[in-house]
Protein backbone atom coordinates (compact mmCIF):
# COMPACT_ATOMS: atom_id res chain seq x y z
CA UNK A 1 0.00 0.00 0.00
CA UNK A 2 0.95 3.81 -1.14
CA UNK A 3 2.03 5.46 2.43
CA UNK A 4 4.25 7.36 4.25
CA UNK A 5 4.55 4.58 7.33
CA UNK A 6 5.09 0.92 6.92
CA UNK A 7 2.53 1.48 10.25
CA UNK A 8 -0.49 3.30 8.51
CA UNK A 9 0.02 0.24 5.97
CA UNK A 10 -0.56 -2.21 8.75
CA UNK A 11 -3.40 -0.61 10.06
CA UNK A 12 -4.98 -0.01 6.92
CA UNK A 13 -4.56 -3.57 6.04
CA UNK A 14 -5.72 -4.90 9.82
CA UNK A 15 -9.15 -3.04 8.78
CA UNK A 16 -12.14 -5.71 9.40
CA UNK A 17 -15.05 -4.86 7.91
CA UNK A 18 -17.72 -6.14 6.45
CA UNK A 19 -20.60 -5.36 3.27
CA UNK A 20 -24.21 -5.66 2.84
CA UNK A 21 -26.17 -4.02 0.34
CA UNK A 22 -29.42 -2.92 0.57
CA UNK A 23 -30.70 -1.34 -2.56
CA UNK A 24 -29.95 -2.31 -6.34
CA UNK A 25 -32.10 -0.37 -8.87
CA UNK A 26 -33.18 2.47 -9.86
CA UNK A 27 -35.07 5.92 -9.21
CA UNK A 28 -37.46 7.44 -11.75
CA UNK A 29 -38.88 10.72 -11.38
CA UNK A 30 -38.81 13.08 -8.11
CA UNK A 31 -37.68 11.09 -5.38
CA UNK A 32 -35.36 11.30 -2.23
CA UNK A 33 -33.43 8.34 -0.30
CA UNK A 34 -31.33 8.54 3.05
CA UNK A 35 -30.02 6.01 5.67
CA UNK A 36 -29.95 8.42 8.28
CA UNK A 37 -30.97 7.92 11.57
CA UNK A 38 -30.18 3.97 11.52
CA UNK A 39 -26.65 4.70 13.38
CA UNK A 40 -24.83 3.15 10.16
CA UNK A 41 -22.18 3.71 7.98
CA UNK A 42 -23.33 3.35 4.32
CA UNK A 43 -22.28 3.48 0.80
CA UNK A 44 -23.78 4.66 -2.61
CA UNK A 45 -22.66 3.59 -6.09
CA UNK A 46 -23.77 5.88 -9.06
CA UNK A 47 -23.97 2.94 -11.78
CA UNK A 48 -26.80 5.07 -14.15
CA UNK A 49 -27.52 8.68 -14.84
CA UNK A 50 -26.55 11.12 -11.96
CA UNK A 51 -28.17 12.53 -8.07
CA UNK A 52 -27.54 15.36 -5.86
CA UNK A 53 -26.18 14.90 -2.31
CA UNK A 54 -27.67 16.73 0.27
CA UNK A 55 -25.80 17.05 3.39
CA UNK A 56 -26.84 18.79 6.63
CA UNK A 57 -24.16 21.84 7.18
CA UNK A 58 -23.45 22.17 3.67
CA UNK A 59 -24.32 25.31 1.83
CA UNK A 60 -24.84 23.53 -2.04
CA UNK A 61 -25.20 20.23 -3.51
CA UNK A 62 -23.07 17.70 -4.73
CA UNK A 63 -23.82 16.03 -8.27
CA UNK A 64 -23.66 12.55 -8.22
CA UNK A 65 -22.63 10.67 -11.46
CA UNK A 66 -22.52 7.35 -13.13
CA UNK A 67 -18.37 6.17 -12.19
CA UNK A 68 -18.70 7.99 -8.45
CA UNK A 69 -19.36 6.98 -5.19
CA UNK A 70 -19.81 8.12 -1.52
CA UNK A 71 -18.84 6.52 1.66
CA UNK A 72 -20.41 7.86 4.73
CA UNK A 73 -18.62 6.36 7.32
CA UNK A 74 -20.94 7.56 10.17
CA UNK A 75 -24.51 8.41 10.93
CA UNK A 76 -25.73 12.21 9.79
CA UNK A 77 -28.03 14.03 8.32
CA UNK A 78 -27.96 13.42 4.73
CA UNK A 79 -30.34 12.58 1.40
CA UNK A 80 -30.15 11.60 -1.95
CA UNK A 81 -32.51 12.89 -4.51
CA UNK A 82 -33.27 13.78 -8.09
CA UNK A 83 -33.83 17.35 -7.19
CA UNK A 84 -30.39 19.86 -6.66
CA UNK A 85 -32.23 22.17 -4.66
CA UNK A 86 -32.22 21.41 -0.91
CA UNK A 87 -35.80 21.98 0.30
CA UNK A 88 -37.09 20.41 -2.53
CA UNK A 89 -35.42 17.32 -2.22
CA UNK A 90 -36.73 17.28 1.18
CA UNK A 91 -39.87 17.32 -0.11
CA UNK A 92 -39.93 15.19 -2.79
CA UNK A 93 -41.31 11.17 -1.67
CA UNK A 94 -39.76 8.62 -1.00
CA UNK A 95 -39.62 5.84 -3.69
CA UNK A 96 -39.82 2.02 -4.45
CA UNK A 97 -36.50 1.14 -6.42
CA UNK A 98 -37.07 -0.84 -10.03
CA UNK A 99 -34.97 -2.95 -11.39
CA UNK A 100 -31.82 -2.03 -13.06
CA UNK A 101 -32.38 -1.19 -17.01
CA UNK A 102 -29.38 -0.70 -19.20
CA UNK A 103 -31.16 1.11 -21.80
CA UNK A 104 -33.12 3.85 -19.87
CA UNK A 105 -32.22 7.43 -20.27
CA UNK A 106 -33.45 8.88 -17.67
CA UNK A 107 -33.24 8.55 -13.63
CA UNK A 108 -30.27 6.92 -11.81
CA UNK A 109 -28.82 3.63 -11.43
CA UNK A 110 -27.70 2.97 -7.47
CA UNK A 111 -26.04 -0.06 -5.64
CA UNK A 112 -26.40 1.12 -1.99
CA UNK A 113 -25.10 -1.30 1.48
CA UNK A 114 -24.52 -0.69 4.99
CA UNK A 115 -20.78 -0.93 6.09
CA UNK A 116 -19.90 -2.63 9.90
CA UNK A 117 -16.32 -2.11 11.24
CA UNK A 118 -15.21 -4.31 13.97
CA UNK A 119 -15.38 -2.82 17.02
CA UNK A 120 -11.72 -2.06 18.52
CA UNK A 121 -8.90 -1.35 15.69
CA UNK A 122 -10.72 -0.86 12.96
CA UNK A 123 -13.12 1.70 14.61
CA UNK A 124 -10.26 3.30 15.73
CA UNK A 125 -8.68 3.50 12.23
CA UNK A 126 -12.30 5.08 10.50
CA UNK A 127 -12.23 7.13 13.92
CA UNK A 128 -9.46 9.01 11.75
CA UNK A 129 -11.00 9.91 8.97
CA UNK A 130 -14.16 12.63 7.78
CA UNK A 131 -17.34 11.53 7.92
CA UNK A 132 -17.68 11.04 4.23
CA UNK A 133 -15.52 9.96 1.25
CA UNK A 134 -16.39 10.56 -2.32
CA UNK A 135 -14.83 8.48 -5.15
CA UNK A 136 -14.81 10.72 -8.52
CA UNK A 137 -15.10 8.87 -11.71
CA UNK A 138 -12.77 11.25 -13.14
CA UNK A 139 -9.81 11.30 -10.40
CA UNK A 140 -6.85 10.08 -12.06
CA UNK A 141 -5.24 9.17 -8.64
CA UNK A 142 -7.30 6.13 -8.93
CA UNK A 143 -6.95 4.13 -11.64
CA UNK A 144 -7.46 0.87 -9.20
CA UNK A 145 -10.71 2.23 -7.92
CA UNK A 146 -12.28 2.37 -11.57
CA UNK A 147 -11.33 -0.76 -12.64
CA UNK A 148 -12.78 -2.24 -9.73
CA UNK A 149 -15.70 0.50 -10.44
CA UNK A 150 -16.19 -1.16 -14.18
CA UNK A 151 -16.52 -4.49 -12.65
CA UNK A 152 -19.05 -3.34 -10.61
CA UNK A 153 -20.65 -1.79 -13.39
CA UNK A 154 -20.76 -5.05 -15.49
CA UNK A 155 -22.03 -7.06 -13.18
CA UNK A 156 -25.10 -4.75 -12.51
CA UNK A 157 -25.60 -5.57 -16.27
CA UNK A 158 -25.24 -9.17 -16.00
CA UNK A 159 -29.01 -11.21 -16.95
CA UNK A 160 -31.08 -12.32 -15.62
CA UNK A 161 -29.59 -9.90 -12.14
CA UNK A 162 -26.31 -9.32 -10.67
CA UNK A 163 -25.08 -11.27 -7.84
CA UNK A 164 -25.02 -9.84 -4.65
CA UNK A 165 -22.55 -11.39 -3.06
CA UNK A 166 -20.29 -10.51 -5.68
CA UNK A 167 -21.58 -6.86 -5.37
CA UNK A 168 -20.38 -6.59 -1.78
CA UNK A 169 -17.21 -7.90 -2.32
CA UNK A 170 -16.57 -5.98 -4.88
CA UNK A 171 -17.83 -2.63 -2.66
CA UNK A 172 -15.46 -3.95 -0.30
CA UNK A 173 -12.74 -3.76 -2.32
CA UNK A 174 -13.38 -0.43 -3.80
CA UNK A 175 -13.42 0.86 0.08
CA UNK A 176 -10.21 -0.24 0.77
CA UNK A 177 -9.05 1.07 -2.52
CA UNK A 178 -10.45 4.53 -2.12
CA UNK A 179 -9.30 4.28 1.35
CA UNK A 180 -5.73 3.83 0.56
CA UNK A 181 -5.38 6.40 -1.53
CA UNK A 182 -7.46 9.08 0.58
CA UNK A 183 -4.67 8.53 3.17
CA UNK A 184 -1.89 8.25 0.88
CA UNK A 185 -3.20 11.82 0.10
CA UNK A 186 -3.13 13.12 3.22
CA UNK A 187 -6.48 14.04 3.17
CA UNK A 188 -8.84 14.78 6.41
CA UNK A 189 -6.43 12.57 8.41
CA UNK A 190 -6.17 12.36 12.12
CA UNK A 191 -6.74 10.24 15.03
CA UNK A 192 -4.39 7.07 15.26
CA UNK A 193 -3.51 7.48 11.27
CA UNK A 194 -2.07 10.46 12.16
CA UNK A 195 -0.14 9.31 15.26
CA UNK A 196 1.47 6.46 12.93
CA UNK A 197 2.64 9.09 10.55
CA UNK A 198 4.61 11.09 13.52
CA UNK A 199 7.88 9.39 13.25
CA UNK A 200 8.60 9.09 17.13
CA UNK A 201 4.76 7.33 17.56
CA UNK A 202 5.61 5.06 14.60
CA UNK A 203 8.20 4.08 16.14
CA UNK A 204 6.57 2.99 19.43
CA UNK A 205 3.06 1.80 17.78
CA UNK A 206 5.81 -0.61 15.75
CA UNK A 207 7.15 -2.01 19.11
CA UNK A 208 3.36 -2.39 20.61
CA UNK A 209 2.52 -4.37 17.78
CA UNK A 210 5.21 -6.80 17.83
CA UNK A 211 5.33 -6.93 21.13
CA UNK A 212 2.16 -7.00 22.53
CA UNK A 213 3.08 -9.29 25.24
CA UNK A 214 5.31 -7.34 27.20
CA UNK A 215 4.04 -5.61 30.19
CA UNK A 216 3.79 -1.99 28.92
CA UNK A 217 3.57 0.84 31.01
CA UNK A 218 2.82 4.62 30.26
CA UNK A 219 6.48 5.08 31.55
CA UNK A 220 7.93 2.81 29.51
CA UNK A 221 5.87 3.84 26.51
CA UNK A 222 6.99 7.59 26.93
CA UNK A 223 10.63 6.48 27.08
CA UNK A 224 10.20 5.38 23.64
CA UNK A 225 9.44 8.62 22.31
CA UNK A 226 12.12 10.43 24.41
CA UNK A 227 9.14 12.26 25.72
CA UNK A 228 8.69 12.93 29.72
CA UNK A 229 5.72 10.99 30.76
CA UNK A 230 2.78 13.98 30.99
CA UNK A 231 4.29 15.44 27.94
CA UNK A 232 3.87 12.18 25.74
CA UNK A 233 0.23 11.64 27.73
CA UNK A 234 -0.58 14.34 26.43
CA UNK A 235 0.77 14.82 22.77
CA UNK A 236 0.10 11.56 22.56
CA UNK A 237 -3.61 11.92 23.65
CA UNK A 238 -3.77 14.97 21.30
CA UNK A 239 -2.96 13.40 18.27
CA UNK A 240 -4.84 10.16 18.61
CA UNK A 241 -7.98 11.25 20.03
CA UNK A 242 -7.30 8.35 22.02
CA UNK A 243 -5.39 7.36 25.62
CA UNK A 244 -2.23 5.50 25.55
CA UNK A 245 -4.46 2.63 27.05
CA UNK A 246 -6.69 2.32 24.71
CA UNK A 247 -4.84 2.19 22.13
CA UNK A 248 -2.40 -0.53 23.63
CA UNK A 249 -5.98 -2.46 24.58
CA UNK A 250 -7.25 -1.75 20.43
CA UNK A 251 -3.87 -3.19 19.37
CA UNK A 252 -3.28 -6.34 21.73
CA UNK A 253 -7.08 -7.47 21.46
CA UNK A 254 -6.42 -7.66 17.15
CA UNK A 255 -3.86 -9.97 18.46
CA UNK A 256 -5.83 -11.91 20.34
CA UNK A 257 -8.73 -12.48 17.96
CA UNK A 258 -5.91 -13.14 15.47
CA UNK A 259 -4.05 -16.10 17.73
CA UNK A 260 -7.93 -17.33 18.50
CA UNK A 261 -8.70 -17.31 14.72
CA UNK A 262 -5.77 -19.55 14.62
CA UNK A 263 -6.82 -21.92 16.95
CA UNK A 264 -4.20 -21.06 19.65
CA UNK A 265 -5.92 -22.12 23.22
CA UNK A 266 -7.16 -18.68 25.67
CA UNK A 267 -4.39 -19.78 28.10
CA UNK A 268 -1.81 -19.10 25.18
CA UNK A 269 -3.16 -16.07 23.54
CA UNK A 270 -3.83 -14.66 27.30
CA UNK A 271 0.27 -14.53 27.98
CA UNK A 272 0.41 -13.44 24.14
CA UNK A 273 -1.26 -10.59 24.70
CA UNK A 274 0.12 -9.85 27.71
CA UNK A 275 -2.18 -10.41 30.61
CA UNK A 276 -1.48 -12.49 33.57
CA UNK A 277 -4.90 -13.62 34.63
CA UNK A 278 -6.97 -15.56 32.49
CA UNK A 279 -10.14 -13.47 33.71
CA UNK A 280 -8.82 -10.54 33.50
CA UNK A 281 -8.05 -11.20 30.10
CA UNK A 282 -11.57 -13.04 29.77
CA UNK A 283 -13.08 -9.58 30.78
CA UNK A 284 -10.87 -7.40 28.71
CA UNK A 285 -11.90 -9.52 25.92
CA UNK A 286 -15.55 -9.67 26.30
CA UNK A 287 -15.77 -5.81 26.47
CA UNK A 288 -13.89 -5.36 23.26
CA UNK A 289 -15.28 -7.74 21.40
CA UNK A 290 -18.48 -8.33 22.67
CA UNK A 291 -18.19 -12.41 22.91
CA UNK A 292 -15.81 -14.59 25.78
CA UNK A 293 -12.63 -15.70 24.04
CA UNK A 294 -13.76 -19.32 23.78
CA UNK A 295 -16.70 -18.32 22.08
CA UNK A 296 -14.98 -16.38 19.66
CA UNK A 297 -12.66 -19.62 19.37
CA UNK A 298 -15.25 -21.71 18.39
CA UNK A 299 -17.05 -19.15 16.33
CA UNK A 300 -14.23 -19.42 13.79
CA UNK A 301 -13.29 -22.91 13.88
CA UNK A 302 -12.82 -24.50 10.51
CA UNK A 303 -13.24 -21.46 9.14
Amino acid sequence: MISSSPVVDWLLESLELDASLFHVGRYCGAWHASTHGLARASFHLIVQGHCWLHIDGQAEAMRLQAGDAVFLLRDFNYRLSNAQDCELAQQQPRQVMQALDSTATDGVGLVCGFFHFQPGLSSLVIDSLDDWIILRAGDPASTAARALFELILAECQRLPAPSSALLERLSHLLFLYVLRQRVSDDQGISGLVALARHANFASLLEQLIEHPDQPWSLESMAACTGLSRSAFFKRFSELAGQSPGQVLLALRMRHACQLLKASNTVEQVCAAVGYQSIAAFTRAFSKAVGLQPGAYRRQHEGR
